[in-house]
Parts: structure tokens; sequence; C-alpha cells
């Protein structure tokens, strides 16, 4: 055996020895709120990033269907060869009216977005300020980048003005932070974010992947939660959450901004269109959004009611208010083990540990859909109550 796959199998083998291999789960169903899958059938669903219950919605699965009828099924290409339709366009346009800004680019995902940002905007001349529990997209991006990193504790803003004043010498400063943090569901400090930001003539990126659609009165996301629409200078975030579900990414903030993404950004240019399908039925889910007042109804309402019912069986969940529901175990196997219990009981949660999440914080992210009924939960809630007392938690 040559000498590299020797140290992966080696590598593999560790991760098995330890208990904490990651196994994925196979689903036979349309995403939902109960799901199959090839080990157990009729499982309710508390992983997925299906905050509106959009992704099997029949509105949005017509739209995808028109998409194909009238654009065909790709391009073929990339943007600026002859990717670029009508339809792309139109989304574009829509994006920037929901989001309040100037202008949008289309990527096939936000992890391009992120990826394709920071290496063209900033150069070794600038600084970036990024939130120690950014997304890996974000992380990955800024390495790409020549200029000099800073980091803060997360939402620490006494220590986010104290990399600032390091980086006082900088051309450009640039914060970036995301609006809801995926592992944890704690909204960024947007408005003390901005307010450094006007102190120290910083620039603020948000990526905002699991806000819009979930947060705010309208649903834009955390920089209307914190009223700071026409404060933040960047925003990037997913098509493939909230928003129907599927793939496919943007950055939208001011044209000067956009025009130079357009002209240089590696992940734009150098990557396929986002397909018709999904433009398509994206303009149908941001209709929804801007039109049924009922979404943002049904998904706070059983975030608040799943919430309770945790903290009432015990367990240790982390605060807030978004439907991303953190449960605590900070031990790795026991995340992996209620994950596990839970599957045998009808639920289909995963346990996060090293490295998604840092050591010692291994946790079962749960998250509450507009999807679910109340009696779900409530079986949900039994189930974990069950689990509890069987691992002895």
């Amino acid at each position: 055996m040559k000498t590299a796959y020797k140290h992966w199998a080696d590598l593999t083998q560790q991760i098995k020895d330890s208990g904490l291999w990651k196994t994925e789960r196979i689903i036979t169903t349309p995403q939902g709120a109960k799901i199959d899958t090839t080990a157990t059938k009729g499982v309710i669903n508390m992983c997925a990033n299906n905050y509106l219950g959009l992704s099997n919605n029949d509105k949005v699965k017509e739209a995808a269907v028109a998409g194909i009828g009238r654009w065909g099924y790709g391009y073929s290409s990339v943007r600026f060869i002859c990717g670029t339709s009508e339809l792309h366009k139109e989304l574009e346009a829509r994006l920037s009216n929901f989001l309040g800004t100037e202008d949008t680019i289309l990527y096939s995902s936000c992890y391009d977005a992120n990826g394709g940002l920071f290496e063209t905007i900033l150069t070794a001349e600038d600084a970036i300020i990024s939130d120690e529990l950014n997304h890996a997209s974000i992380i990955d991006g800024v390495r790409l980048c020549k200029a000099a990193r800073y980091r803060y504790k997360n939402n620490d803003m006494a220590d986010l003005e104290q990399q600032l004043k390091d980086a006082q010498n900088a051309r450009i400063k640039a914060i970036v932070t995301d609006g809801v943090f995926s592992m944890d569901g704690n909204i960024a400090n947007l408005k003390a974010i901005c307010d450094l930001a006007d102190k120290y003539d910083a620039i603020v990126i948000v990526d905002d992947s699991h806000g819009v659609g979930v947060i705010g009165d309208n649903l834009k996301g955390a920089h209307e939660h914190c009223d700071v629409i026409d404060r933040i200078d960047i925003l990037t975030g997913t098509l493939g959450k909230a928003l129907g579900g599927s793939s496919g990414g943007y950055t939208s903030g001011k044209k000067a901004i956009i025009d130079i993404l357009r002209q240089r950004s590696r992940t734009y240019l150098f990557s396929n269109t986002l397909s018709p399908i999904i433009a398509s039925a994206s303009l149908t889910v941001l209709d929804m959004v801007e039109n049924d007042k009922e979404l943002v109804g049904r998904v706070k309402e059983n975030t608040a009611y799943f919430r309770k019912g945790l903290t009432e069986i015990g367990f240790d969940i982390l605060p807030g208010t978004h439907p991303i529901v953190p449960i605590m175990t900070y031990d790795e196997l026991k995340a992996a083990q209620l994950a596990e219990k839970m599957l045998e009981k009808g639920v289909y949660v995963i346990g996060f540990f090293f490295p998604v999440v840092p050591r010692g914080k291994a946790r079962v992210r749960t998250q509450v859909s507009a999807a679910h009924t109340k009696e779900q939960l409530d079986f949900v809630l039994n189930a974990f109550k069950e689990a509890k007392e069987e691992l002895g938690m």
C-alpha cells in the first residue's frame, strides 16, 4: 500500500475507533417535516434547514418544472461567456429589492460567494476582522486573501473594537460576521458592529444564510431584525436553506462592489451559471416569502413552543429565538448516542462534535420548521424525554 493510502486508512480507523465516525443516513423521500430513511420509515426530521417548509412545496415544484419548460435544464456556460439569461437578471433584481440593496450577483452556492469575495475586493494593504465562530466558507474565503487577519471573540464588541484599533493602519478594514451563527443559533449584534464600523471607518460584511427567510418582520434577515438594513455594505446568502432548500447563493450590496465581483471574482467567472430550475423556483419562493405572512408566524410559534418544551424536560439548550435549537451534551460520545437513540424512536437528529464545533462543545442541533405540526413537536419532545432518561443524561 502506498504511504499516502496507509496514512488515510489509519486516520479513518482512528475516527471509527473513537466512536465519532459520521455516517450519512440515506433519505428515500423528498425533504419534509416527516421523511423515510433506508433504516427507519416515517421519522420526524428535526435537523434540516427547511425553515419555511418550502423544500417540497407544490408551488415551488411547479415553478421549477415551468423553468425547465421555458429555459431548459442548464446554460452550459459561465456568466460572461453565454451563461446569463433574462431569468438570472430578474432573480438578481428581485433579491436586491427584497434585501434592500443596490445590486446582487448570483453564485452556485454561498460557499462560492464567500470564496470569491475577499481576494477580489481586498489586498495586502487591507485588514479583515472576523468573528471566531464564522462559517467555514468565510474562513476559507479569508485564507485566499492576502489582507491582514484579525479575529475577535464571538459577538464580543469590546474585543472587536480592540481588533479594529490594532488594524487602524490598514487601507480598508472589513468586519465580517455570520448574521446567525449556524451552530449556536445566536444573532450577531449588527447594530453595535455597524456603530464600531462607523467609528473606525470599516465596512461590514454579513453572511446571512441562516437569517434570510427566517428572521425579521418581513423575513429579510438579520439586518432587518437588527434594524440596520441601510448600514450593511455586503450581504452573502444562500437559496439552499429557507428560500426553497435547493442550492445557489448570492452576494448583495453596493453596486460598486457587485461590479468589481462581476469582473474579478474567480468563483463567478469560472463556475457555471445557476440552473434555470433553481432560478425559476426561487422567484416563486420570493413571492411566497413577501406575501404569505403566515410563514413567519408559524416558524416563530413552533420555535417558542419547542424551546419551552426542551427546557421543561431539563435539557441544557442555548438561549435564543432562532429555529436553530442546540441541545448541549458537551461530551462527544453522548451527542452521538443521543442522536442514534432518537432515530430509534422515530426522530431524525444529528450529533455535532469536533471539528464541526470546538472540542468540549458537542451538541445535538435541532432545527424547527414551519412545516412541523404541534403533534409532531410533542412526539419529538416526548422522545427526547425518554432518550434522556434511558441514557442517564
